[in-house]
């Protein structure tokens, strides 16, 4: 069997296609064959999907590949299958590093691997890294970069704090709500990273900030067309909330609704955001902080093998008082056996390091260890 060879093959749905009603001799455009497909009626749906497959639809492929695999709308052909899953691995690849009957629905495995397949895989350095998400089993997810950093050293001291030197890190969770809600399989989420700053150093060793950011969005995986002329893999929106917890003078909050593009170039990913500040009816902490940390950023990463380079840029985008901050960030594995800890090195320049500084401009440099690493 060639799940027995592949170790298991989850078909890939391509796009909801709402509703259709076709007459059996009407011409069949791609979709509304996979709309025939979905349906069970695989003898009407197998010829198109076969000339998209042709044409290099990657859908149409993994489709098709299925289609010969059980026999759905043709004659099983074992060696037909073997060659269409192998095209279509081209982009999609098949992830197989573990079963996924799972504790996921089959509604749930189907939407999460769509939404995955629309990565190219075709590097295996960057298979490795999205099958990690793919074959979580405990719900829980990793979301951003966590990290220790034991010692980071900054170009200048804080406010009221006697060291440069700080031990920094951050902690990032996601866990998946809901699968196909709305129909166009979709992922609605959950996420909360909090990060820390711990002057460790000093003489009483307290916590200078701690920034905490739950928020929740929904992702859409594009459709096939935009995918293939734009690169675009997926949009996101949702609400975030970013806050340090303090009372008074020191307290700093903002909500933001946030729409998000997700992007891939083989071995380079961006995430381009922008965002909206929801006004506060009960009073504002920090009115201006716009100005430095602006209304958007862009976030690249580059895997170079087993290397990962990172690059973060936000900007205020005003000439008269231009503010801003760039990251860069790299991370290779302790070991090149090891694929949950990296060696991670992390430089900051500009404002917004934490919210309870945003108004100054610092550099900062540190390195530590990353237990996750993430492509967006």
């Amino acid at each position: 069997m060639i799940m027995k060879s592949l170790k298991t093959v989850i078909l890939l749905l391509a796009l909801t296609p709402g509703s259709v009603n076709l007459h059996a001799d009407t011409p069949v455009g791609y979709m509304e064959a996979v709309a025939l497909y979905k349906k069970h009626d695989y003898k009407r749906a197998f010829p198109v999907i076969l000339k998209e497959a042709k044409k290099g639809n990657k859908e149409a492929q993994y489709l098709l590949a299925y289609m010969y695999e059980k026999g759905y709308g043709i004659k099983k052909d074992r060696q037909k299958a073997l060659h269409w899953y192998k095209e279509a691995s081209s982009s999609f690849a098949y992830i197989t590093t573990q079963d996924v009957n799972g504790t996921e629905t089959e509604e749930e495995e189907d939407v999460l691997y769509y939404a995955y397949s629309k990565f190219d895989l075709s590097d295996p350095y960057t298979k490795m890294e999205v099958s990690k998400l793919v074959n979580k089993k405990f719900g829980v997810l990793p979301y951003k970069t966590s990290y220790i950093i034991p010692l980071s050293y900054a170009s200048k001291k804080y406010p009221k704090y006697e060291r440069n030197t700080e031990v920094e890190f951050q902690i990032s969770i996601q866990r998946n709500l809901l699968y196909n809600f709305f129909g166009r399989n979709e992922v609605i989420t959950v996420a909360y990273t909090q990060k820390s700053f711990w002057q460790a150093y000093s003489t009483s060793a307290p916590f200078r900030e701690t920034n905490y950011e739950p928020e929740f969005f929904i992702t859409f995986p594009t459709p096939h067309y935009i995918d293939s002329q734009s690169h675009i893999k997926a949009f996101q929106i949702g609400i975030n909330h970013q806050s340090n917890g303090q009372s008074g003078a020191k307290s700093r909050s903002w909500n933001r609704w946030i729409f998000s593009t997700l992007w891939q170039w083989k071995n380079l990913f961006l995430k381009a955001r922008i965002w909206y500040r929801i006004p506060d009816p009960d009073g504002d902490d920090n009115p201006d902080i716009e100005k430095y940390l602006g209304y958007g950023d862009l976030s690249f990463k580059y895997l170079y093998e087993k290397n990962q380079f990172g690059l973060e840029l936000r900007n205020n985008l005003q000439t008269s008082r231009n503010r801003g901050s760039v990251v860069f960030s790299f991370s290779r594995p302790v070991r090149d056996s090891v694929t949950s800890a990296y060696w991670y090195v992390r430089y900051f320049n500009g404002y917004g390091e934490s919210l309870i500084d945003y108004k100054n401009s610092r550099s900062k440099i540190g390195l530590g260890i990353a237990v996750y690493r993430g492509l967006f």
